[in-house]
């Protein structure tokens, strides 16, 4: 055991030590998590698969019909722009869901910084378990209008764990990043609402990496999201490879990113208790 301001160290060793450790607290508090978001509604956890549905249908009218985006290299029909566009929201929401909740995992949790047992460091992996369920009824969404639309998908399909590892990485690295920070600095929670907002529209999500003017294009691929969306179109859609050398890049930035975030959090979490 260990006292919860002190924590099991700050090294990627100790990260993975105790998610490995406290596997079954993660799984029952995502089960919460998840469960304790639906609680109350009618239609309950049928709501995370309506929500995804009823955005496909927004974005797409709104983009294909009254904007007439099309998909470049594609057939120009609606409903590949929309397959083609709620793969890129699945990549958002993920990202985007991770990042907007975590200023304020730690002092929505207030009662578990005083208690000596508790892992904090495992809450983000809590908000990113949550996030990754959405996920992943997303995909369900997807691959029942693929199939319904278009027949089998492609056999690339099965990459697709593989190819958002590393953006899961990225998730766990910014949110312990974030939810440190908004225990000091409360105003994180609302400058970061809006650099996702920004980072939707300054992200390939609703549009493709070429429709971009070449001058502007590099500037696309500071976004931490951009490669891990061209990367899940082209394999859902574009029936297209993994991208090896850009997925070994983007795995060793994610790597860092997650080793820097949860030090950070380590280093930081002893004046947790007298903030809050």
């Amino acid at each position: 055991m260990f006292n919860s301001n002190q924590g099991p160290g700050i090294s990627p060793v100790a990260a993975l030590r105790s998610i490995f450790t406290h596997r079954s607290l993660i799984i029952e508090m995502v089960r919460r998590e998840v469960i304790g978001r639906y609680r109350g509604s009618v239609m309950g956890l049928l709501w995370s698969f309506f929500t995804p549905v009823l955005m496909l249908f927004v974005y797409t009218f709104v983009f294909s019909v009254v904007f007439r985006a099309r998909w470049a290299g594609g057939s120009g029909s609606k409903t590949e722009f929309a397959i083609v566009l709620f793969v890129g929201m699945m990549i958002f929401g993920l990202f985007s869901e991770c990042l907007n909740r975590a200023p304020s995992l730690v002092l929505s949790n207030a009662n578990y910084v005083k208690k000596v047992i508790f892992p904090l460091e495992i809450l983000p992996v809590v908000s990113l378990g949550a996030a990754l369920f959405h996920f992943c009824i997303s995909m369900l969404v997807w691959l029942i209008f693929y199939l319904f639309l278009f027949g089998i998908p492609s056999v690339q399909m099965i990459w697709m764990p593989v190819a958002i590892a590393p953006l899961l990485l990225m998730c766990l690295g910014f949110s312990w990043l974030l939810a440190s920070l908004g225990v000091y600095l409360r105003d994180v929670g609302q400058v970061i609402a809006v650099v996702t907002t920004a980072l939707m529209f300054m992200s390939p999500v609703f549009f493709p990496v070429v429709a971009m003017p070449e001058d502007f294009r590099p500037y696309l691929y500071y976004s931490p999201i951009t490669y891990f969306i061209e990367q899940a179109r082209g394999l859902l859609v574009w029936h297209q490879g993994m991208q090896w050398m850009s997925w070994m890049k983007m795995s060793a930035l994610s790597v860092l990113i997650a080793a820097a975030g949860f030090a950070f959090f380590q280093k930081t979490r002893k004046g947790f208790a007298d903030v809050i």
